[in-house]
């Protein structure tokens, strides 16, 4: 007899390998994957209870040593349970008192979480000032670049005229239709909208609306559906919409960006944000999130998201994570741009692992590569 230990993702294989039955697998499935869920200021009597309920069916509560004494009226803590003790503690907490009801409802929220294929969005820029030269196309080079992805495996193209950079200069909403139209009748011409999906990276009412008569299916919103018209074009004409979290403008956001939670604070955004597009029509399987790497964040608030990006999942949208050849790599590990790709393909790999699926880079051959080991390893 030999025993050795297998990762989480190779476990539930081997159920299947075992022979055991498709009821029993569902049962002990649940019991291997693990759930981290911080609490933050939750009511003593509260904590009390969720606590001795939590050890009751062998989860368990990390909280403060003052609890115990009611030495404050509130706590932060953390619960740690594997899926089956989630859907237990969920229903059980619904019957208990000092906004424990609340709490278990929000458990439950986590419980039915939608996956996604992973996908490879290719960024075009059709204009000269953005942040990445090798992202820089003029019309003519921008048909070619797009055939080119194409070629190379990209399931969306997201197509902009604008640089969205920090303190990227304004262009007129006229200059940057002179510079997408062209590429929006080639795509038209060339019918390539049905070889891949296209999304459009603006917040000009005049360039997304062509765009989508153009055979565009995506619109890439930095403002985060802030505005209206730009929900209802999106319902409109069917189409997926791209909310980014972003603090600030791009020309003032990576000033000073501040957060007490920059998990919870961005959570709460996309939450606001989905209520609202879903009051316009649109359902949560045409609603892209983006948590806006690089865009009113610090290192540091980067890192979070990136480590926390299973949170997200609760809202059933599809997950884009953005960090292609960005300055946070350099704030790690002082690098040109140019030589970002290694800790591009870090970063995305590490957010698909955390819930992700949507991997917006430059270099699509490169993610491709990236993506189909990443899948013979995991999904195999």
């Amino acid at each position: 007899m030999n025993i050795y230990r297998v990762g989480t993702l190779q476990s539930k294989k081997y159920l299947t390998e075992l022979g055991v039955e498709g009821a029993g697998i569902n049962i002990m499935s649940k019991k291997m994957e693990l759930y981290f869920f911080k609490i933050n200021d939750m009511r003593t009597p509260a904590l009390t209870i969720l606590k001795q309920d939590a050890l009751s069916i062998g989860a368990e509560v990390a909280v403060p040593s003052g609890v115990v004494t009611h030495e404050n009226s509130h706590y932060d803590a953390l619960l740690i349970a594997n899926k089956k003790q989630v859907e237990i503690l969920s229903s059980k907490e619904m019957a208990q008192p000092f906004g424990l009801k609340d709490f278990a409802l929000q458990l439950k929220t986590y419980l039915n979480t939608k996956s996604f294929p992973p996908k490879i969005m290719g960024v075009i820029n059709v204009n000269n000032d953005s942040f990445y030269m090798g992202s820089r196309f003029q019309s003519k080079q921008a048909l070619h670049k797009i055939m080119e992805m194409i070629e190379q495996g990209a399931d969306i193209i997201d197509i902009g005229a604008v640089s969205t950079r920090p303190n990227a200069p304004l262009v007129s909403i006229e200059e940057e239709f002179g510079r997408i139209a062209p590429i929006c009748d080639a795509i038209q011409k060339e019918r390539l909208y049905e070889k891949v999906s296209f999304s459009i990276d603006s917040t000009s009412i005049k360039v997304i609306r062509y765009a989508l008569y153009s055979g565009f299916t995506i619109i890439n919103d930095i403002t985060g559906a802030s505005n209206q018209e730009i929900i209802e074009l999106a319902h409109l004409h069917k189409a997926k919409l791209c909310i980014m979290h972003m603090q600030g403008t791009p020309q003032t956001m990576q000033e000073n960006p501040q957060y007490v939670d920059v998990v919870a604070q961005i959570s709460e955004f996309f939450e606001r944000r989905i209520e609202i597009c879903e009051n316009f029509g649109l359902r949560r399987e045409n609603i892209i999130l983006d948590v806006g790497i690089g865009f009113g964040k610090r290192l540091e608030h980067n890192i979070e998201l990136i480590k926390n990006m299973q949170e997200f999942q609760k809202f059933g949208c599809e997950i884009l994570i953005g960090a292609s050849r960005k300055s946070m790599i350099d704030h790690i590990i002082p690098t040109p741009i140019e030589d970002r790709l290694a800790g591009t393909l870090a970063i995305h790999l590490k957010a698909l692992d955390n819930g992700a699926n949507i991997l917006r880079c430059h270099d699509v051959a490169e993610h491709k590569q990236a993506l189909e080991v990443y899948k013979a390893i995991n999904y195999s």
